[in-house]
């Protein structure tokens, strides 16, 4: 079906619609993608407003998904571990030798894709740092370890360093270019033919050509600036593996279909069962206020219990999320997740960032209206 058709399939999901429509209606965001499965069986596959000025918003349309991306290197870690050419529990130097400086040599993979290494900071080091790659490495390489930070012991959420490591762990035993080995061992495998880790410059301009990349608004301090210019070749370029992952929703949602399937056609099931069990339990997330996040191998878990009787816990799935419930959230633009237990597979995105407090109200939102429209809220 072609991308006409697509827009103009009705949404099945009314509440959920009504959330997404008054997150527009709100200034917060021009558009959505929505995508939803349960079971196998595709319940809404949409696009909703517009990508960019008159150009409406598609599921085929090309969007970021910020940290939502980075279950995508964990899957990757995952595969180099199944097939023997690393340990969960390797220090990161024993991959990355220079990553040893400045007392760093004890922290491990398990660090890394638990948050609780101890490197949360690097100047010069974001998910959108235009250096290149080996500088960047080097920053990190070179950085001092947090002071008074065991790690293992304490938590706090790394947004773009750790993931540098991790993917340049991926380069190195592989001998492929990370962005190269997620495109063959893991997007070609599930049919994620337009999804990215650092954009081809030739699919750039063709997508753009076709009208398919969204734009991304800050909102936070007012409504959408229609002038906000799309992303150039150049930043969808970018190998980011913590934060530039682009490509339609339901593309992420193939993915955690994937992992809901126990892995088929990428991982073992026994693979999937290590990265979604608790490896981190209760400590305080340092970079996220103290909150108390459970977390899997490069996936945030339903941590629910430790807020009973909140409806606003952060970074969660919503209330009616099965315990057994992972994923990860695009900063203050979207959110996808499993729930193993429903069967249930949802991922999302608004191309806008409205400020932490409004994303998070937005989230709770979506994420309880999908369990209502499927009768799953009791």
């Amino acid at each position: 079906m072609d991308a006409i058709d697509e827009m103009d399939m009705p949404i099945p999901l009314p509440t959920t619609t009504r959330a997404l429509e008054d997150g527009i209606a709100a200034g917060l965001n021009t558009g959505a993608q929505l995508y939803v499965s349960r079971g196998g069986e595709v319940v809404a596959d949409v696009g909703i407003g517009l990508a960019a000025p008159g150009v409406p918003m598609t599921p085929a349309t090309i969007t970021l998904w910020m940290s939502a991306v980075k279950p995508v290197t964990a899957v990757a870690i995952a595969l180099l571990w199944e097939r023997g050419r690393l340990e969960l529990d390797d220090p990161i130097a024993r991959h990355v030798p220079e990553f040893a400086q400045n007392g760093k040599g004890g922290i491990t993979l398990r660090h890394a894709l638990t948050h609780t290494g101890g490197f949360r900071l690097v100047a010069g080091v974001t998910n959108t740092s235009v250096e290149a790659w080996d500088v960047i490495l080097a920053r990190i390489c070179a950085a001092r370890p947090e002071p008074r930070w065991e790690p293992g012991r304490k938590a706090g959420y790394h947004v773009a360093t750790s993931w540098f490591l991790l993917a340049e762990i991926v380069r190195r035993l592989s001998g492929r270019a990370f962005d190269r080995f997620v495109r063959e061992e893991v997007y070609e495998p599930l049919g994620m033919a337009d999804s990215w880790i650092g954009m081809p410059a030739e699919r750039a301009g063709a997508y753009a050509a076709e009208g398919r990349i969204a734009v991304y608004y800050d909102t936070s301090k007012g409504p959408p600036d229609i002038a906000t210019p799309p992303p150039d070749a150049a930043a969808l370029g970018l190998v980011r593996p913590g934060g530039n992952g682009r490509g339609p929703i339901r593309e992420l949602g193939r993915f955690y279909e994937m992992l809901l399937g126990r892995g088929r056609g990428v991982l073992r099931p026994q693979t999937v069962e290590a990265i979604t069990a608790r490896h981190r339990v209760g400590l305080p997330d340092h970079s996220f206020g103290g909150a108390l996040i459970d977390w899997g191998l490069g996936v945030m878990l339903n941590s629910s219990h430790y807020y009973e009787g909140r409806p606003d816990w952060p970074y969660n799935f919503g209330p009616h999320a099965g315990p057994r419930t992972f994923g990860h959230s695009g900063a203050q633009s979207g959110c996808a997740f499993c729930d193993p237990d429903r069967e249930l597979v949802v991922a999302w995105t608004c191309n806008g960032f409205p400020g932490e407090e409004r994303h998070q109200v937005r989230q709770r939102a979506i994420n309880m209206a999908i369990y209502t429209d499927l009768a799953l809220s009791a």
